[in-house]
């Protein structure tokens, strides 16, 4: 990697050094003593009266062919998805703070958006192209000022919906060949990561399940980052054929938050981001490795300083239109995450988490999709004892564990526009034995929902 930094660095002062050179000596060059019989004969007549020669020659100087293969991107597009749903059943606890359903009663039924884009891609140059991405994700909860309290800042004081600044960067393409370098608010590579016509990935996780517009991801789901601010490479090993590439990407870990310096969590750290994806099989099997690490401050004098890190692995197969089926599997430590209640002493928690889809074609225009997650918050969890969270990770808790299921069908009519009715449930089981204080009974969230979702300028 030093390596390739420097050829870069060398390469880009042996152009600039050249450009001087070329410079002097066209100064040089342009401006002659005399003019000769033979030079005036090939040279054109001046356009003015009166205009020297010289002057002429500047101006009939030959001009470089222009590329006229490259077409610049200037594209504003957008899309949006959302529901008509029914709460057929709550959990009486109001676990799950990381779902949308989380706080909504019993029997509500309403129509919803979940999600809002608008973009804007606009190339500079051949070599240099910007990025700006609007969201609005409001939750299903957006809560009344003053009764309940408003779950996300997409939802205003008065409850509105409101657009705030995703992704706003810009991309230098192939710093080196088939790699790019980008710098400014991005989406990592932990599972969003799709960017088409790139050196980037278009086949992680979230675009190989092909269906965030019924449910996040695993990782995305128990709050791994999306996107963040900080600087990344995305390349391919194999330029030509785009089988093999990689991501390395630094953050804030704060995603789009302000912040403040003196913030002890962001302020001081930051969090890396190192992913390498294959494609085999003449492109039918997907295979994608990841890894991630944030330190952050000690939570307070007797909690040791923190950090998170996690290991996932990914991978998809497609048999025909008919199926593809996906594996995406992770463990997560969290140091110093929990504190026992008993001994009073933190302790690590080791996270698992599985997610099992499958989706295809059974008709024309007609598709369908199944999923089912596993979530462990905490495998070395002891039963008989009760435990405060100290980590500021998400929403995260070792109190349940977690199953979630979701299936449905998908009738696209046209091109980029999509109607899918689907059932999306998950069932919490309470980590602690009954007899245990704090015991929660086990119980289940159910939804039945009508999904819309279109795009445009894409």
């Amino acid at each position: 990697m030093f390596t390739k930094l420097f050829s870069t660095a060398l390469l880009f002062t042996l152009i600039f050094a050249g450009l001087a050179v070329k410079a002097q000596t066209l100064a040089a060059t342009t401006i002659k003593p005399a003019v000769s019989k033979a030079d005036l004969t090939t040279e054109a007549k001046p356009a003015v009266k009166g205009e020297t020669t010289a002057a002429t020659a500047v101006k009939t100087e030959t001009k470089a062919a222009e590329d006229t293969s490259w077409k610049p991107q200037r594209r504003l597009w957008g899309y949006t998805f959302g529901d008509f749903y029914y709460e057929g059943h709550a959990d009486g606890f109001n676990r799950g703070p990381e779902t949308m359903y989380n706080g909504v009663p019993q029997y509500r039924n309403a129509f919803q958006f979940r999600r809002m884009y608008l973009g804007y891609d606009y190339d500079i140059t051949k070599k240099f192209k910007a990025e700006v991405l609007l969201a609005s994700e409001p939750n299903a909860n957006t809560g009344v000022n003053g009764t309940t309290s408003i779950q996300n800042g997409d939802n205003l004081v008065d409850g509105k919906m409101a657009f705030w600044i995703k992704n706003f960067n810009i991309r230098v393409r192939d710093v080196w060949t088939g790699t790019d370098f980008i710098i400014g608010e991005m989406s990592t590579p932990g599972f969003a990561l799709n960017e088409p016509g790139t050196n980037g990935p278009t086949s992680l996780s979230e675009a190989t399940w092909g269906y965030r517009s019924i449910e996040k991801t695993i990782t995305d789901f128990h709050k791994n980052n999306s996107y963040d601010v900080g600087a990344a490479l995305q390349g391919t090993f194999d330029p030509a054929t785009k089988n093999f590439g990689y991501v390395f990407m630094v953050g804030n870990n704060s995603q789009a938050s302000l912040l403040t310096a003196a913030n002890a969590n962001t302020g001081f750290y930051k969090i890396f981001y190192g992913d390498i994806w294959a494609k085999f099989l003449d492109k039918k099997l997907y295979v994608d490795l990841y890894a991630d690490y944030a330190k952050t401050a000690a939570a307070t004098a007797v909690i040791p300083g923190q950090e998170h890190n996690m290991y996932k692995v990914f991978a998809a197969y497609t048999i025909s239109t008919a199926a593809t089926i996906g594996v995406e599997a992770y463990t997560q430590n969290i140091a110093s995450g929990i504190t026992n209640t008993a001994t009073k002493s933190p302790e690590d928690a080791t996270v698992k988490g599985i997610s099992i889809w499958a989706r295809g074609n059974f008709a024309k225009n007609w598709n369908y999709y199944a999923r089912y997650d596993s979530y462990n918050p905490n495998s070395d969890y002891n039963t008989a004892d009760s435990y405060t969270v100290n980590t500021n990770y998400g929403s995260y808790t070792p109190a349940y564990k977690e199953q979630f299921y979701t299936a449905g069908v998908d009738y696209n009519p046209t091109k980029n526009v999509h109607f899918m009715p689907n059932i999306w449930a998950i069932y919490y089981q309470d980590n602690r034995d009954a007899t245990t204080a704090g015991y929660q009974t086990n119980n289940h969230t159910l939804v039945y929902r009508f999904t819309f979702y279109y795009t445009f300028g894409k």
